[in-house]
């Protein structure tokens, strides 16, 4: 990943996804790798209770800052649900609990429990990140790494990838809206502490969560003829295509081309000089239009609606300066930083119904995915997201705040959106796109000479308030357990379009001389 480190641009969130995308599994392969000869405990008395520490991973109880899942969302109701439904279904466990923000405090609190009689641990990971699941998989006690649906998805989903990439025998997981489905995992906690060995903990859990997902449902899809390019004239085209990617003040120039994609970087400042100068009266028009056609507008002021408009007509004013066809822009960076005074997700939304690319956070190689796609298909550019697997569903759910109302192109059938705040933040405006389902999905990503895909039938959309707002559920097509595995080398986006895609990207993919990564 060295070579490209220069594409991997984006706000502080973003970098920090792919910084640890790159690392968790190096860090974990590192600690974690003695550990799988643990010797089992003694076998304890029939009568004793098993004692397990629950760690809370959190940086505050009431998040007070942009995170998931959401400013101003009190964790302390889930941790009492929680601890009360655990205690209920395993009342053969005592738990205690304990909160740790990082590795610093992770590793006082097992040197804490040398004397404690601790017979294993629940990390539950309440937001994303955090680096403490690493620490406590030290212990060389049974580890449970539990996501906080739409909570500590991100963190969940790569330090997950980076212990089963480093083979650690002591941590199973639980990636599960169901609280029994934690306590039918605990179970296995309980069996090492009745003599079970450690080494083969990590393989009890996968057969719990194995058995406990729902089987696989009718996989008939609505019928969906994709009218793809041929291989070579979908490359002509990426040649011909260009990208602005907006990142910072400095950065300005030509970037190293992507999928043969070149790249052009603009400032926030010549965004910003864009978004100001937007003619009034078309903005106006613009707010009035998505008035209308939102199925419902909530917790958006007028005046946001309006600048969000500017905001659309300055990235179209540049993409025509620049002659490009796609953009992506340091949204959340910009926002924060000041640099930018409009969310973009809005104008995204319209420019990938118009078969163009507005691409989230800056990421480069998910904004070179929907150029791929929409390419390809002539049309459909798919979005970014930050997927979350819930295996009590069988489903991995593509979430963001941003997604097409044409997901089956700029001439197919307009679905239901509603317009509401950036959720992290519960600031400026952006999209719930309802999207169809009944159809086959193709989810990708792109790196330097290799494409990752996988591929499900959408299902639902979730109207869940927690994360971000478009939450589009798919039942994934292949080995489910598989889907957990790559995201400490991918990091956390992918990019989903609807339409079985797998030959014509297989065939593109071969054109550029890529290789295709199955993830599924």
């Amino acid at each position: 990943m060295l070579p490209t480190a220069s594409l991997m641009t984006g706000c502080a969130c973003c970098s920090r996804r792919r910084f640890l995308a790159g690392c968790a599994g190096a860090a974990a392969a590192g600690t974690l790798v003695p550990l799988l000869g643990h010797a089992a405990p003694a076998p304890a008395p029939a009568n004793e209770k098993t004692r397990i520490r629950i760690v809370w991973t959190m940086h505050s109880v009431k998040l007070l800052g942009p995170d998931w899942p959401n400013k101003g969302f009190d964790l302390a109701p889930v941790m009492e649900r929680i601890g009360t439904g655990l205690a209920q279904l395993c009342p053969t466990v005592d738990f205690v609990f304990a909160t740790a923000d990082g590795p610093e405090q992770a590793k006082k609190i097992i040197d804490g429990d040398r004397t404690a009689a601790i017979d294993g641990y629940i990390v539950y990971q309440l937001t994303c990140w955090r680096n403490v699941v690493q620490t406590i998989a030290t212990s060389g006690k049974p580890v449970l790494h539990v996501d906080f649906k739409y909570g500590g998805s991100g963190g969940f989903l790569i330090y997950t990838a980076g212990l089963l990439r480093a083979a650690a025998a002591n941590v199973g997981i639980v990636s599960s809206e169901r609280i029994e489905d934690v306590a039918a995992a605990v179970k296995c906690i309980e069996a090492v502490k009745r003599g079970a060995p450690v080494s083969g903990f990590a393989a009890a859990t996968a057969q719990v969560r194995r058995e406990r997902m729902p089987p696989a449902g009718d996989p008939a899809c609505t019928p969906d003829p994709v009218q793809t390019l041929s291989p070579e004239e979908c490359v002509r085209r990426l040649r011909a295509s260009k990208m602005l990617v907006v990142r910072d003040n400095t950065t300005t120039g030509a970037g190293k081309p992507l999928c043969q994609i070149p790249l052009q970087h603009v400032t926030f400042d010549e965004l910003n000089g864009a978004w100001k100068a937007a003619d009034k009266d078309q903005s106006r028009a613009i707010a009035d239009g998505w008035q209308k056609a939102a199925r419902a507008v909530v917790g958006v002021s007028r005046e946001t609606l309006e600048s969000s408009a500017a905001m659309y007509v300055g990235m179209q004013a540049l993409l025509k300066k620049h002659a490009a066809n796609a953009i992506t822009i340091n949204c959340l960076g910009g926002f924060y930083g000041g640099h930018i005074h409009a969310y973009p997700c809005l104008g995204f939304h319209e420019l990938c119904n118009a078969g163009l690319v507005g691409g989230c956070e800056a990421d480069v190689y998910s904004a070179a995915a929907m150029v791929l796609l929409t390419t390809l298909t002539q049309g459909r550019t798919g979005f970014i997201s930050d997927p979350v697997i819930d295996t009590s569903k069988r489903q991995i759910i593509y979430v963001h705040c941003v997604a097409p109302s044409r997901a089956l192109g700029p001439q197919g059938p307009t679905n239901p959106f509603e317009i509401l705040t950036h959720s992290e933040d519960r600031q400026g405006a952006a999209v719930r796109s309802i999207l169809p389902v009944g159809y086959m999905t193709t989810t990708i990503d792109v790196r330097p000479g290799q494409i990752i895909m996988h591929q499900g039938k959408a299902v639902a959309n979730d109207p869940d308030d927690r994360a971000c707002r478009t939450k589009l559920c798919v039942e994934p097509v292949g080995d489910m357990d598989k889907l957990f595995t790559m995201w400490d080398h991918w990091g956390w986006h992918r990019v989903t379009c609807h339409g079985d895609l797998r030959a014509p990207v297989t065939a593109v993919a071969e054109a550029l001389q890529c290789k295709i990564v199955a993830e599924a």
